[in-house]
């Protein structure tokens, strides 16, 4: 199968370094980021999730450990808005150009505005989403927040 999708461009496109590691995806499991972690041998808070939201309407994306749940209080003051919610699935599919569960916040159909979570700043690398169920991109956060123009503040609720 290719390992090639709008994700992987964009990170070639941009000279982002990265490395990609396929996993066996099962789409049942209750926590998928946490089933991927383990799947590579990660610390779930080293592997991040890509989760859309809407912020006062509007869509945006998110990106925060594997092990971590957002606080929508936290997201909308992050986006400057008053009130966030998660973006119901079929939204975000047809918004990023991914199925669930291989959203990435690299080569979006629709460019949106992306926070990090400022804690995944402190890592050395982090795995993210490559565009396709079962790929991961392994990678800097800095260089991934950067490459985005994405910002990094608090988004995930209190541990």
């Amino acid at each position: 199968m290719s390992k090639g999708t709008p994700g992987t461009a964009f990170l070639t496109k941009a000279k982002v370094a990265h490395r990609l590691v396929e996993y066996d995806y099962h789409p049942g499991h209750d926590r998928v980021a946490l089933q991927a972690a383990e799947a590579v041998g990660l610390p779930a808070g080293q592997l991040l999730k890509t989760l859309m939201v809407e912020v006062d309407g509007k869509p945006a994306c998110t990106v925060v450990p594997g092990d971590r749940s957002l606080s929508m209080k936290k997201v909308a003051a992050g986006f400057g808005g008053k009130s966030a919610s998660m973006m119901p699935p079929d939204k975000a599919e047809k918004l990023t150009g991914y199925h669930t569960g291989g959203i990435s916040p690299f080569g979006q159909r629709k460019r949106v505005p992306i926070l990090f979570e400022a804690e995944a700043m402190e890592l050395a690398e982090v795995a993210i989403n490559a565009g396709r169920r079962g790929l991961l991109v392994l990678l800097s956060p800095r260089e991934a927040c950067a490459a985005l123009q994405a910002e990094a503040k608090p988004l995930c609720a209190d541990a």
